[in-house]
């Protein structure tokens, strides 16, 4: 009688099958679509007689891919001219790279954000390129997101790209990094070229009113106002984080996807760029659920902001989740508003003559937003101008800051000037004010707390009145 093979030689040999199988199991990083027009640039710029040269990615994460719209090369300083040619990956000037990156960011709508950087280098500096590249991944996350309002969801996409370029060969090494783990090592990542990778991506478009007021302490000090005003808008920041968007007026649930319910183009037609309005709702109040607390505090001036600010978010069009484009304009939101701050505050700075006391109420513009095309997308890109700048200077930003080449005429200033009123504190030295000053502040906290010491004296007097009686 003929037999058959040995069951448990069949299974010694699926076992080792199974093994070598594993062995062979590669874990795929993430995938990046990038512009074609990106792999242009990036080629001019190996062409340039440099031993190496430093940029920055933008682009648009997801859950599924990452999309890299845009490359930018970090711009000479003003003492360097095009000329300059440093020799050593050592020379790179982190401080210069992440400054360029923390500007370049203010200029980013909504859904964009730097998704890491570049290095084009000569084959001799190979072997210390990824060294370079991991150091700057690192140090550029941190600087954009330094003075951010807003954190990072759970579920968010945290890896950030390092790309190497080899001006010889034009070889490319794509890797990534978790850069919520100063630890993390470098994961490969595929670098996939397509075209017309944002030109049909949707835009979110709303105006936000804004009437903020900030109080200032009469304890701080004149060159404590951007501080404060921080703070101020940190609890502002708060209410747009908690707010209800409605989306072409109606309310989406979050995790449906942003074109349900659309039209999808026929046959082989072009999409078209869809548009969508939205508005925010902000709660007056608390909730019955919170617990209200009156905060008395002395204080000596205050900083009012006031307008209409404009506000765009892009998304791609790969089945966008609703949740993600509300948080992408969520951000562009805060994120404006901020920013305008800020640059405000440098500019005081920079214009403030030398021992000048700002005794009196000032009224400021907040610099406007303006919007300029990228050829070949639907996004725009952003930046601010003070009333008295022409389209001339934002124009030499455009090419200094992103490399960008924009027509005066594609320039679009997208809404009215947004007031700040800054009612100073005084800067009083007086020894008897200030002792008018104590004496305020603690009588404000008696005040406070006088209804506390009513309501313990009055129960005491109860309980006395109880006993009595009940001993009677």
């Amino acid at each position: 009688m003929a037999r058959g093979p040995d069951p448990s030689l069949l299974g010694a040999k699926a076992t080792t099958e199974a093994r070598q199988l594993s062995c062979k199991v590669v874990v795929m990083g993430r995938s990046y679509f990038v512009e074609e027009t990106v792999g242009q640039y990036l080629s001019d710029l190996s062409t340039k007689p440099k031993v190496y040269a430093t940029g920055l990615l933008i682009g648009q994460c997801s859950p599924q891919r990452d999309y890299v719209i845009l490359a930018v090369r970090t711009p000479p300083k003003e003492e360097q001219n095009e000329t300059y040619c440093p020799t050593k990956l050592t020379d790179i000037d982190e401080e210069w790279v992440t400054t360029h990156a923390s500007q370049v960011s203010r200029m980013l709508p909504g859904g964009l954000l730097v998704l890491g950087v570049f290095i084009i280098a000569t084959p001799e500096l190979a072997k210390d390129t990824q060294n370079a590249l991991r150091k700057l991944v690192f140090s550029v996350q941190k600087s954009v997101t330094k003075k951010r309002l807003w954190n990072f969801a759970g579920e968010e996409v945290l890896d950030r790209v390092a790309l190497q370029v080899c001006s010889t060969t034009k070889k490319l090494v794509c890797r990534t990094y978790d850069v919520q783990d100063a630890k993390s090592s470098a994961k490969p990542a595929d670098w996939k070229y397509q075209s017309d990778v944002s030109a049909f991506w949707l835009s979110l478009n709303c105006t936000v009113n804004v009437n903020i007021h900030i109080p200032l302490p009469a304890t701080s000090a004149n060159h404590e106002l951007e501080k404060n005003t921080r703070n101020g808008l940190t609890r502002w920041a708060k209410q747009i984080e908690e707010g209800v968007f409605l989306i072409n007026g109606q309310i989406k649930e979050e995790d449906a996807e942003l074109l349900e319910g659309q039209k999808k183009s026929r046959g082989n037609s072009q999409p078209s760029i869809q548009a969508f309005d939205v508005k925010v709702l902000t709660q007056l109040s608390q909730s019955s659920s919170h617990r209200s607390t009156a905060t008395v505090q002395v204080c000596r001036g205050s900083i009012n902001l006031k307008g209409a600010i404009k506000c765009r978010a892009y998304i791609h069009n790969n089945k966008p989740r609703v949740k993600d484009a509300i948080q992408a304009l969520r951000r562009d939101i805060i994120n404006t508003l901020s920013d305008r701050c800020e640059i405000l505050f440098e500019d005081l700075l920079i214009n403030e003559a030398p021992g000048k006391k700002n005794l009196k109420r000032e009224y400021h513009a907040l610099p406007q937003r303006v919007f300029a095309p990228i050829a070949g997308s639907s996004v725009t890109l952003c930046d601010y101008k003070f009333g008295d700048e022409s389209a001339g200077e934002i124009q030499e930003r455009f090419v200094e800051m992103l490399d960008q080449a924009v027509h005066a005429e594609d320039i679009h200033v997208a809404e009215e000037m947004n007031m700040v009123d800054i009612n100073p504190i005084m800067d009083n030295t007086d020894d008897a004010q200030q002792k008018k000053l104590a004496k305020a502040t603690v009588l404000l906290k008696l005040q406070q707390n006088l209804g506390v010491v009513m309501g313990t004296v009055i129960a005491v007097i109860a309980v006395a009145f109880s006993f009595s009686y009940f001993s009677d």
